[in-house]
């Protein structure tokens, strides 16, 4: 949730922050500004505006953009590094300078307003702060700081910070001091960038619990959320740890830890191609990252598949050291949240069919709050595309204090799932930008099913053959999917006929049932559509007392032993009047008398349909999205990382 960008270097800041929050949309925001130090006299220059980013450039650049001939190009191309540099020689007005601090808010504290929107500053606009996360004892800190006669202006947790920071500031003359005082008060989770108009040289940045990077360029040094915001300055980054700080200027950057020691570290090298994180011709990115499926599967798959010519014949995880606990192991537990946990759910399918092993999957924040039974030789797994949602990483730190052994499987190499866990397995799926999760979704897949059939192996509950047999199977998924997605004329045409429906069921048995889940899921996110999952047969113990001809049925169908069930399911809602329509692999035309419409998939192995069922129910989703005038990338209320409980 939330964006933080900061800049201190030679070029003009308000373009850099500007373009860097730009690159952070995708992570949910309800208001933007910035903070610069202006080059003339040092004084903190703020600019915010609730709303869009572009509200923000229109504030900032408003002389410009009155007198402009062009108004409406103006505000449509100043959203961009280049552009908004060459504003600056035009207007007086510009925010110019070359240290500031800029944020993109997502409302907890406060509703979405101009007074409430980051940047918050002390009472003589001195010290500015941008923050993400919570404060938990804010209303502690804060009755203190009104008892000193400090008076507050806006309703967020985040003022406090401004405010106490100053206060120590005023006994220590010292900013880091003030800072590292301030952290030592503060319960909760934070990421936070400080600038001072007595400090016009430095950046000051700390992390706990919220993710925050640093990047390191040349005379030009940087904070940000998420690695995409500063791709385009470098690829040389600090992934900060908890609690930590880091102070930034020109022309270096130090580490500290919350003792205030210095702390020696070798950067990480972001691999990532700048136009990964770009849309690349397509109309957004959840379509994009959709069509990205086929290559994230095989980056995913293919490193771990070893091969007997053509012909893959065992799975190996170098990650992982399967020695005799994945053998004699009575239990995998998996804790995620969202769409993550929906692959958990799979998953559970899968251990259970290819190992023969009992699977408990929670929810993460049921998990953390229950007194759970942990056994030493679990097999515990936590998924997080993002690898810094809050309650995943709470239950992984409750199972390690149990002495269990973390398995992870994330998508963000130097995540805090990442770091704190035992062994990773990353899902190689590359930048993920929309928030509604498609591409990590599958690829969690694909490394689950990889590590339930290797499991299988090792207990030896799967034959050689059954195991190579499943193993081709997988390696094929690409191309299917491959298939699916260039054949996607008639779920568009479907959803041009469905979009405007009250209800939409989504059901399912066996593996199908979980899949239910996430396609569900996937269409509440960007439609706003009324969705629910159920097992089918769970139809009848109440939810087809919803069922009247305002209400779409949708039947992921890729179990053939249950397809005549499945059908007699679709019959009921049928005949109650709603649409109907089945993603399947069968080819004897059991739905087809039944349906409205019939998506066929590429017939694979049953046990693994679920990678390839969810391409069509995320495309369904988009398209709806996309017919109701709504835009898929940025669902409102949703944040891509959720960092807060």
């Amino acid at each position: 949730m939330c964006g933080i960008v900061g800049y201190v270097g030679v070029k003009e800041a308000t373009p850099v922050l500007i373009n860097g929050l730009k690159k952070l949309e995708y992570r949910g925001y309800d208001s933007a500004g910035i903070a610069v130090l202006s080059k003339d006299d040092n004084e903190i220059l703020v600019k915010k505006s609730k709303g869009a980013l572009k509200f923000l450039v229109e504030r900032i650049t408003d002389q410009v953009v009155k007198q402009s001939k062009q108004k409406d190009l103006v505000l449509a191309e100043k959203e961009n590094e280049e552009n908004l540099q060459a504003l600056i020689a035009r207007t007086p007005e510009f925010v110019s300078g070359n240290v500031g601090i800029g944020h993109t808010r997502w409302a907890t504290h406060g509703e979405p307003s101009d007074v409430n929107s980051h940047p918050q500053t002390n009472v003589s606009g001195t010290i500015a702060v941008v923050h993400n996360g919570i404060i938990e004892n804010y209303a502690k800190l804060k009755a203190f700081l009104q008892e000193q006669g400090i008076v507050f202006k806006s309703q967020t947790d985040t003022e406090v910070v401004a405010h106490l920071i100053n206060y120590f500031y005023e006994k220590t003359n010292d900013l880091f001091k003030a800072v590292l005082e301030t952290l030592h008060r503060l319960e909760g989770s934070y990421a936070l960038g400080v600038v001072s108009k007595n400090y016009p040289d430095r950046v000051i940045a700390a992390r706990k619990e919220s993710p925050l990077i640093v990047g390191l360029g040349k005379d030009e040094n940087f904070i940000a959320s998420d690695v995409p915001a500063v791709l385009e300055y470098t690829r040389d980054v600090y992934y900060l740890e908890q609690k930590e700080l880091a102070v930034l200027y020109q022309d270096h950057v130090d580490l500290f830890n919350y003792e205030g020691e210095k702390i020696h570290r070798e950067p990480t090298h972001v691999e990532w191609d700048l136009s990964s994180a770009e849309k690349g011709g397509f109309a957004h990115f959840m379509l994009k990252e959709i069509h990205e499926q086929p290559k994230a599967l095989t980056d995913t798959m293919r490193p771990r598949l070893v091969f007997d010519g053509n012909k893959p014949v065992d799975i190996n995880f170098e990650e992982i050291d399967f020695g005799n606990a994945w053998k004699t192991a009575r239990r995998v537990v998996i804790t995620a949240c969202g769409t993550a946990y929906h692959a958990g759910v799979v998953a559970k399918y899968a251990f259970e069919k290819f190992a023969r092993i009992s699977v408990d999957v929670d929810v993460a924040s049921e998990f953390r709050y229950r007194n759970p039974i942990l056994n030493s030789d679990d097999i515990f797994i936590v998924i997080s595309q993002s690898g810094e949602t809050a309650d995943t990483l709470a239950a992984l730190r409750l199972a390690k204090a149990a002495g269990a052994r973390v398995i992870a499987i994330t998508n963000c190499v130097g995540s805090t799932v990442s770091r704190e866990a035992d062994n990773v397995i990353y899902t190689w799926a590359g930048p993920e930008i929309a928030v509604a999760s498609t591409k990590a979704y599958t690829t969690q897949l694909m490394c689950l099913y990889m590590l339930a059939l290797k499991t299988g192996r090792l207990r030896e509950t799967l034959s050689d053959r059954d195991y190579k047999n499943a193993l081709k199977e997988l390696s094929q998924i690409p191309d299917k999917a491959e298939e699916i997605i260039k054949n996607q004329t008639e779920i568009q045409k479907f959803a041009s006929k469905q979009f405007n429906k009250e209800k939409i069921f989504y059901i399912g048995r066996q593996f199908d049932s979980a899949s239910s889940l996430e396609s569900a899921l996937k269409l509440k996110e960007v439609s706003y559509m009324h969705c629910e999952a159920f097992s089918a047969g769970e139809l009848k113990h109440g939810p087809i007392a919803l069922v009247d001809p305002n209400t779409l049925v949708v039947a992921i169908a890729t179990q053939p032993d249950l397809y005549q069930k499945l059908a007699s399911n679709i019959v009921e809602v049928k005949s109650r009047g709603a649409a109907t329509m089945a993603i399947t692999q069968d080819k004897s035309n059991a739905f087809a008398a039944c349906c409205d419409t019939v998506i066929n998939i590429p017939e694979t192995d049953s046990a693994i349909a679920s990678i390839l069922s969810i391409i069509p129910a995320q495309l369904f989703a988009y398209y709806c999205a996309i017919l109701k005038g709504l835009d898929p990338d940025k669902p409102r209320n949703l944040a891509k990382s959720v960092t807060v409980e």
